[in-house]
């Protein structure tokens, strides 16, 4: 972003100085009658063309057609207008207003350019930002499991199997459909339902965990946000409560909206900072996606951890 306002500051300096001897350059023949000369005009317009040329080269090599038809017009037209019958040289001036009618208009097109680089620019930044949040979505989940998966393996056990086949689930999920802009709620709903039945296999406790959906079809979302609610549920909430853990999960849409909560229980004492930089990446990740459209709120009452979160899809 500082490259971007120091190449705008630059080119501004730029067209003041251009501006400036413009000026300049029409207030002199005032004083000299240089604009007795049928072709002081365009080799003026010539010279302002060059220049042009020279400071702002992307921006004439872009438009240079446009440009030369305009002002190769103006000259055509000068010319012809020196040639007619009766044309008074002290009335020259007044063509100089066909010079200067297209520099503004030029101008704010320079500027329309320069302000939708800037804004493509900043789209490209917060896609990048993007990518890098979806990029720190629970991978020690994905180690810790693979850890359980290894002791699983080593004790023979049945439950191995199933345990390698939600996690390639959960794993294609997160490479191929994370990457997506929208995907179906209905396929968050199966991979939140996957991440809990792995946490259900590797705890030795009894865990209440109840989820509950009501989700019109075809309804899209951006992937793997309510993941980190529910990681952060286990995390700091069941994994650490030796036993009578639960968490209470609603999921429902109503029109173009979507609503879901989790609620958990969680120790107090032990979980001074609940919240973490899984939810601060969740609230930049809502702001970049649903601008105004979102609505993110968090309440601890005695042991229950709740949060509630409302989409504008």
């Amino acid at each position: 972003m500082n490259s971007f306002f120091q190449k705008y500051n630059a080119a501004l300096i730029k067209v003041g100085v251009i501006t400036i001897f413009l000026a300049v350059m029409f207030v002199i023949p005032h004083y000299t009658g240089v604009w007795d000369s049928p072709i002081t005009i365009p080799l003026l317009i010539l010279f302002w063309l060059v220049v042009a040329y020279i400071v702002l080269p992307e921006f004439f090599k872009k438009y240079k057609a446009t440009i030369l038809i305009v002002y190769g017009l103006v000259i055509a037209f000068i010319l012809i207008l020196n040639m007619a019958p009766g044309y008074l040289g002290d009335e020259r001036l007044v063509t100089v207003n066909l010079m200067i009618i297209p520099i503004p208009i030029f101008a704010s097109l320079w500027l329309y350019e320069q302000w939708r680089w800037l804004k493509t620019l900043q789209a490209d930044k917060g896609k990048a930002e993007l990518a890098l949040l979806k990029s720190q979505i629970n991978p020690h989940f994905f180690f810790n499991t693979l850890n359980n998966l290894y002791g699983l393996v080593a004790e023979k056990s049945e439950k191995a199997p199933e345990v390698v086949l939600k996690l390639s689930d959960m794993m294609r999920y997160t490479i191929y459909e994370g990457k997506e802009d929208l995907v179906l709620v209905k396929d968050e709903i199966s991979y939140l339902q996957n991440y809990i039945e792995l946490h259900k296999i590797r705890y030795q406790k009894k865990v209440e965990i109840i989820f509950t959906h009501q989700v019109t079809d075809g309804l899209k979302i951006a992937p793997l946000l309510f993941i980190i609610l529910l990681e952060n549920a286990f995390k700091h909430g069941v994994e650490k409560i030796p036993n009578s853990a639960f968490i209470n999960m609603r999921m429902q849409s109503q029109g173009k909206q979507l609503f879901f909560t989790i609620e958990n229980s969680f120790d107090g004492d032990i979980s001074k900072n609940h919240n973490g930089i899984g939810l601060e990446n969740l609230d930049k990740r809502l702001d970049h996606l649903y601008p105004k459209r979102h609505e993110l709120v968090v309440e601890k009452k005695e042991s229950v951890y709740k949060v509630q979160l409302k989409l504008e899809l």
